[in-house]
């Protein structure tokens, strides 16, 4: 994809390129998930997470890199280079995935797991598999418009450029905030994950999607702030990162792990629908002429998950 987007002379062959992309993200993604859901039915939560967490954090020790490639080579070297890269290092992988054997792995004596496997079609019939799927889209939707409006936002808010001085490093506060965000959004994963191992993923959904919702909606208030923009920006990120491990465990946990990857392959469109919001969320701020009810719908909807949780 990355090669193909590096030669691309057209906006077609850019949107082709995009598209296998998303194809191989999806496989790639897909396939990590379920080999973790099936070799660590004790530790799922962490294991997703952490599984989860490399496809976050990645992006975080890939910006600066990738930044300088484009500065010094241009955007068509740091596709073909880092396209190369990624292909290379997910090929070799690739030989070391295997399933485990019947028998070879221990069931969870922490958290209740279904002892039937349930074919896609089936999972489907179950209002549970619903539930999970608005409570998905709902908690997804806030950090997909914080991840593309981000700038807009901070830039409303008059933050933009205001230079931030923290852990020794002074930025300002637009670059500092995404920067941060991708270090909680990898950390968010393993940590909930973890966590939801221990207490219940139920329980571990109804934490931290309120403390998404609340972030969100003391972003809007006290968003204007520099440090707090800041602050919450990264609470946001670190309580919406982990729907990627929780909902993929509990999936396999509600319906078995040998159609795992078919079934959550189903319940992670939610993510597409998600997305197909973010737009709505800019004509509203046309309407509007203000952020704050966006926020406040995409709080809402935190909480409404929080409370089916």
């Amino acid at each position: 994809s990355w090669i193909i987007d590096s030669y691309a002379g057209s906006l077609g062959m850019l949107y082709v390129g995009s598209a296998i992309g998303g194809i191989g993200v999806g496989c790639v993604y897909a396939t990590c998930v379920n080999s973790a859901l099936k070799w660590f039915p004790d530790k799922r939560g962490l294991a997703v997470g952490l599984t989860a967490g490399g496809y976050g954090a990645g992006s975080a020790v890939t910006i600066l890199p990738i930044a300088n490639m484009i500065h010094s080579s241009g955007y068509q070297a740091a596709f073909f280079w880092f396209g190369l890269l990624q292909g290379t290092i997910i090929l070799i992988a690739a030989f070391f995935l295997r399933a485990p054997q019947k028998d070879q792995v221990k069931a969870s004596t922490k958290v209740l797991q279904s002892r039937r496997d349930y074919t896609l079609k089936e999972a489907l019939q179950t209002p549970v598999f619903w539930v999970m799927m608005v409570m998905f889209i709902c908690t997804v939707s806030g950090g997909l418009m914080a991840v593309a409006q981000l700038g807009v936002i901070a830039h409303d808010l008059g933050v933009k450029e205001a230079p931030i001085s923290l852990f020794g490093i002074t930025m300002a506060a637009l670059p500092f905030a995404l920067m941060l965000d991708r270090v909680m959004n990898g950390i968010s994963r393993p940590l909930f994950g973890f966590v939801s191992d221990h207490i219940g993923r139920e329980a571990t959904m109804f934490i931290a999607f309120t403390f998404e919702g609340l972030g969100i909606l003391m972003l809007s208030r006290f968003g204007h702030d520099p440090i707090m923009f800041l602050i919450l920006s990264g609470l946001v990120f670190l309580a919406w990162g982990e729907v990627y491990s929780l909902f993929s465990a509990t999936s396999a946990d509600t319906f078995g792990t040998k159609h795992a990857a078919k079934i959550y392959g189903v319940l992670y469109c939610a993510k597409g629908v998600a997305a197909l919001l973010v737009p709505l969320g800019n004509l509203l701020m046309e309407a509007t002429g203000t952020w704050a009810t966006v926020l406040y719908i995409c709080a809402t909807m935190d909480l409404i998950a929080a409370f089916c949780a």
